[in-house]
């Protein structure tokens, strides 16, 4: 589920489907700093930043900077569902935040992922990593769950149908994966995957 708002003055909060959202979901803050803003902006940036990763439910936060020949910076805040994040968006500490940096940006975008697409959503900003590094750890990833369930759920559904074992295979390595393991996996990792960051 993805959605993306723009606004020059206003908060933006997410929409209802994404507050509702009982998975993880990531918003990602895009804004055109002025040129001769960016020192105080990355200031500011690493003040909202810590605040939001001091929020009950948050699962990490990064900056993204502009490349050459660009002034768009890019926010990234992960929680572990809409509700956490909807208490960050409606928050003093935010409101507070966003009235002290609208003088030094432009425009701004804001896109709301939630679920399974808000791992790779969120890990393809403008410098990704290298992608074969998210394929290698996805790969372990459904390898180490697949080879758990082989040794410990399998043989006691060995008399079960094969579509019914393959079902509960496949729920298994989704809700394990999309819930527990990759987002565990992903923040252990973020320096390998995305080295341009550090």
């Amino acid at each position: 589920m993805q959605r993306r708002e723009r606004s020059t003055s206003s908060p933006v909060t997410a929409p209802e489907a994404v507050v509702a959202a009982a998975e993880p979901v990531t918003v990602t803050v895009a804004r055109d700093v002025r040129g001769d803003q960016r020192e105080a902006f990355e200031r500011w940036a690493a003040e909202v930043l810590g605040l939001a990763a001091e929020f009950p439910g948050n699962l990490g936060t990064s900056l993204l900077r502009p490349g050459p020949g660009s002034t768009l910076y890019h926010l990234v805040y992960r929680f572990a569902d809409g509700e956490s994040l909807a208490r960050w968006e409606r928050s003093t500490e935010r409101q507070a935040a966003l009235q002290r940096v609208e003088h030094l940006t432009d425009r701004v975008d804001y896109a709301h992922v939630a679920g399974l697409d808000s791992f790779f959503t969120a890990l393809t900003p403008a410098r990704p990593g290298p992608r074969w590094r998210m394929t290698v750890l996805t790969v372990a990833a459904v390898f180490g769950i697949t080879l758990v369930f082989q040794l410990l759920v399998s043989p006691h559904v060995t008399s079960w149908p094969l579509p019914l074992r393959l079902l509960l295979s496949a729920v298994i390595v989704v809700v394990l994966l999309g819930y527990v393991v990759m987002p565990a996996l992903t923040r252990l990792f973020a320096r390998w995957l995305h080295p341009s960051r550090y």
